[in-house]
């Protein structure tokens, strides 16, 4: 049973063509979504500057995103189990143009009184609605691919997202150095309403709804018996909240949320004012295309690891990812070079990148099965978006405290305490979860 659950299926070439016409939309509206969400992080130095905000006031803005953000997808994950992923990311990029396009328009309008207060408003219920972004695409994606084929759906997935920050860092630097500051949120609200209607019309929650057979996708739920049933509360606690796999994979993303947006948030002020990097500059296009080449590298290099060497366990190739986190950025901040700063962006990107595909995007379709795949993904989400409002005001605070001197050191902690979680899962699958 367990050697034809894991069997990797002969897919037609009519059928891997039509799954791509499935996760190109998705994946392309998830980086819409990074575009308005990450653009608060590129317009950083900009918002600093211009309202003489400190980094601490900043942060406040930050962490109620993140925060909202993480209980937001914890919620919203057994949602989309529910009403499927179609639904979830409709809904998201509505929610998501509408305010992006508001806090632009109020920006349009000079606006400039209780900027710290009205920010955190709306950027957290945009936040709210973005948390439907990755639990729809790994909910679709639960059901069009086979256990099997999800470590090269990890790198796609890393994909999607570091094309996301090209869009925020990028482009966005772009729109900074031409554009009135302000259209760094009007133009993603664009981009997010036409990829909407792009996924009204190509996107399919299953195989069965686009012409093609269901199939047995080997994971956690292939097997069980009630995979059918709807979702409850009951389900999830035996299922999913007691799986000790999956609750030791939600405290290593806790690891991951830190250092991933300790980084980001952070950058763009560090860059300025460390190294005198700005939004029109070479070396910035450098760090941030950095961002996207290092991303996309370590999500196709951890998807390439995890099915070929590892036999599509992924836990021994997030341990390698941890270790490469913490000699580079410790390297970006003992280096006094810019140009050398520039570059090693890209490459701690590719460590931070290839670890939160493969666990955010892998593990919790694993783990979670089709039947709980948006749950588990919203709940590794929203954990790792805890540890991500940490980074806003407390980070903010001992930057503003202690300077850049620190900012590394506060970092690659977490680093070494998800290497030491990987360590305890090294021979973790799926299937030997089930068989216990």
């Amino acid at each position: 049973m367990t050697e034809t659950l894991l069997a990797k299926p002969n897919h037609s070439r009519q059928y891997r063509i039509r799954r791509g016409m499935n996760w190109i939309p998705l994946g392309i509206t998830y980086a819409t979504f990074y575009m308005g969400r990450y653009n608060l992080n590129v317009s950083s130095k900009t918002m600093i500057d211009m309202f003489h905000f400190s980094k601490a006031d900043f942060g406040i803005i930050a962490t109620a995103g993140f925060w909202t953000y993480a209980l937001s997808v914890i919620l919203n994950g057994p949602l989309s189990d529910k009403i499927g992923g179609k639904k979830s990311i409709l809904i998201g990029a509505v929610g998501a143009s509408v305010l992006n396009l508001i806090i632009g328009l109020l920006f349009l309008n000079e606006w400039q009184t209780k900027i710290i207060i009205g920010m955190s408003l709306l950027y957290s219920v945009n936040q709210y609605f973005q948390s439907f972004g990755a639990l729809s695409v790994v909910k679709v994606n639960s059901h069009w691919f086979h256990v099997k084929e999800r470590g090269v759906f990890g790198g796609i997935f890393g994909i999607m997202i570091s094309s996301g920050y090209l869009l925020a860092y990028t482009v966005g630097g772009w729109i900074l150095s031409h554009l009135p500051w302000f259209y760094v949120f009007i133009i993603p609200s664009i981009a997010i309403m036409i990829m909407f209607v792009v996924d009204l019309f190509l996107v399919k929650d299953k195989p069965s709804q686009a012409g093609f057979d269901d199939f047995n996708t080997g994971d956690a739920t292939s097997s069980d018996p009630d995979k059918d049933k709807p979702i409850d509360w009951s389900y999830l606690m035996k299922k999913v909240f007691s799986n000790p796999v999956i609750i030791t994979i939600a405290i290593a993303e806790f690891c991951t949320g830190f250092v991933r947006q300790g980084l980001l948030l952070w950058l763009v002020p560090f860059l300025s004012e460390v190294h005198h990097i700005e939004h029109d500059s070479y070396l910035y296009n450098v760090a941030t295309l950095g961002i996207t080449i290092g991303g996309i590298s370590g999500g196709l290099l951890c998807g390439f690891l995890s099915d070929k060497v590892f036999q599509s366990r992924r836990a021994p190739v997030a341990f390698i990812f941890y270790i490469g986190q913490i000699i580079f950025i410790l390297f970006l901040g003992w280096t006094s070079s810019a140009a050398i700063a520039a570059y090693l962006v890209g490459i701690c990107c590719m460590w931070i990148f290839g670890v939160h595909g493969m666990l955010s995007g892998t593990a919790s379709m694993d783990f979670g099965g089709t039947k709980a795949a948006a749950t588990v993904t919203g709940t590794l989400d929203g954990i790792q978006y805890l540890a991500s409002g940490l980074t806003g005001f407390l980070l903010g605070a001992g930057l503003d405290k202690y300077g850049w001197s620190i900012w590394t050191y506060m970092i690659v902690p977490f680093s070494f305490i998800g290497a030491l979680l990987m360590l305890k899962l090294w021979n973790a699958s799926p299937t030997k979860h089930q068989a216990h």
